[in-house]
């Protein structure tokens, strides 16, 4: 029997669980795995990457099994590490970093018969179709190349893009006060304790990067600035399995617009409050029909979604543990976190600080502040359009990869292959991630990501 070589670009959470389901393989299919990924700790990613206790996952324990059909298998983990934790509780994402390189290890020793996985460290630069069967050649950043049947691009978090193409603040972005990925190690570690510091950024980086800061000891003022200054929303604390109303979704979908979807959420909200309710719980009730509830918008209806409502679903969709939840709360209270709602309009520089201009949102008023160091907090990239990648840009030039309907992600097969420009699946191309939010909206998270990969492993080892 021939051995397959299956390439997972990618060791984040998709990549190492695809890997994982793989090396578990009950078909008896011969599989030479290589989970390909950069310098750095395989199975953790950005994500569960963070050494900081203070960064916790946004869902409970007992929700976060990497694989759906291993029942508690991050819970007991968990709860091995420490008694205390309940299938309740929020945990540190180091945690789980843990919990994904202990999965993957006991994959690779334990592998089916036939089966055996192989770290690659490094970067695809290009990948070269072979002409005569499926596969492809992988050429890689050093001049090695790797030849290979099927590929996985598992890219999650790509590269933190500027927070502005303005012209005017290219310079600044080279000037060693500008942080402009925070999760590279010791990234702050240079920021004074005293400074005051500009982020740029409302959401959950900016949550972790103040949590990080104040860490280590960071007094100063923290300012930071979104478009809509929006801060995350955090979970309660629950002992039970909230209740959800059954047929929201149902009356969503009797006008599929962005504005009929919107008002029955705002009315599904009022009722909650006047009865004593969660606005939280007419949020979680539509997570299983997300994907339903994409589907039926007309591309124009998604157009608008994105432009006009993305940034409040996010902020109440994508919350944070109850825990940091406080401490973002008594950081504004206390006044040493402002939050403004705006932009930047220019950046000056000199030996000791940096003074950043902003505007605020639906004014002409100009404020400006002088800061010992400016932070890139915003979300990275899902957006393919504004991404400068190697990799990317070979399967565009070799018509292997298309743009999806809406122009921001990939086109992407319910099987998981990527369509090409004769419109048709790859028979040895495929992804699973977060690109798959253009498809069916809900792919971000731990719960919808597992049910992918294992839909994915199944069609790889037909």
């Amino acid at each position: 029997m021939k051995t397959q070589t299956i390439a997972i670009i990618g060791a984040g959470f998709c990549g190492s669980t695809l890997a994982v389901r793989l090396l578990r393989n009950p078909t008896g299919a011969r599989q030479k795995i290589l989970l390909i990924s950069r310098p750095g700790a395989i199975a953790r990613g950005i994500a569960y990457g963070t050494r900081s206790y203070a960064h916790l996952l946004n869902v409970p324990a007992g929700r976060m099994n990497a694989l759906s059909d291993d029942e508690d298998s991050f819970y007991a983990f968990a709860k091995n590490h420490d008694s205390n934790i309940t299938s309740g509780s929020f945990v540190q994402r180091r945690l789980y970093g843990d919990y994904l390189e202990s999965l993957l290890s006991n994959a690779s020793q334990n592998a089916a018969k036939g089966c055996e996985l192989h770290n690659v460290i490094g970067e695809v630069v290009e990948v070269i179709p072979n002409a005569e069967r499926d596969g492809a050649r992988l050429i890689m950043n050093n001049g090695d190349h790797l030849e290979v049947d099927k590929v996985v691009l598992s890219i999650g978090s790509c590269a933190r893009q500027k927070p502005s193409s303005a012209a005017g603040h290219q310079l600044f972005y080279a000037n060693p006060r500008y942080i402009h990925d925070p999760w590279k190690a010791d990234a702050l570690s240079n920021v004074g304790s005293d400074a005051p510091i500009f982020l740029i950024g409302s959401g959950l980086t900016m949550l972790d990067v103040v949590l990080d800061l104040r860490d280590r000891g960071h007094q100063g003022m923290i300012y930071a600035v979104s478009r809509r200054g929006l801060a995350p929303q955090p979970h309660r604390v629950l002992n039970a399995r909230p209740s959800y109303d059954e047929h929201l979704s149902r009356r969503m979908l009797d006008n599929c617009t962005i504005r009929h979807y919107l008002r029955t959420v705002r009315d599904a909200i009022m009722h909650q409050a006047r009865t004593g309710g969660d606005w939280r719980d007419v949020i979680g009730g539509l997570r299983s029909t997300t994907a339903q509830l994409w589907h039926a918008l007309p591309i124009i209806e998604r157009q608008r979604f994105l432009r006009h409502v993305r940034p409040y679903w996010d902020t109440h969709r994508h919350r944070c543990a109850p825990q940091p939840g406080a401490r973002l709360q008594a950081e504004i209270a206390s006044g040493k976190l402002k939050l403004f709602a705006g932009r930047v309009t220019g950046y000056t520089p000199n030996e000791d600080h940096v003074s950043v201009s902003f505007q605020r949102r639906g004014t002409c008023i100009q404020d400006s502040i002088e800061v010992g160091a400016v932070i890139n907090c915003t979300t990275p990239a899902f957006d393919l359009r504004e991404l400068d990648d190697p990799l990317l840009e070979s399967l565009r030039i070799g018509g292997l990869l298309i743009p999806d309907a809406l122009g921001t992600s990939m086109a992407i097969a319910p099987s998981g292959a990527l369509v090409g420009c004769d419109g048709t699946e790859s028979s040895w191309l495929y992804y699973v991630g977060p690109f798959l939010q253009a498809r069916d909206w809900e792919a971000t998270a731990v719960p919808e990501l597992r049910e992918y990969v294992k839909s994915l492993a199944e069609t790889l080892s037909q």
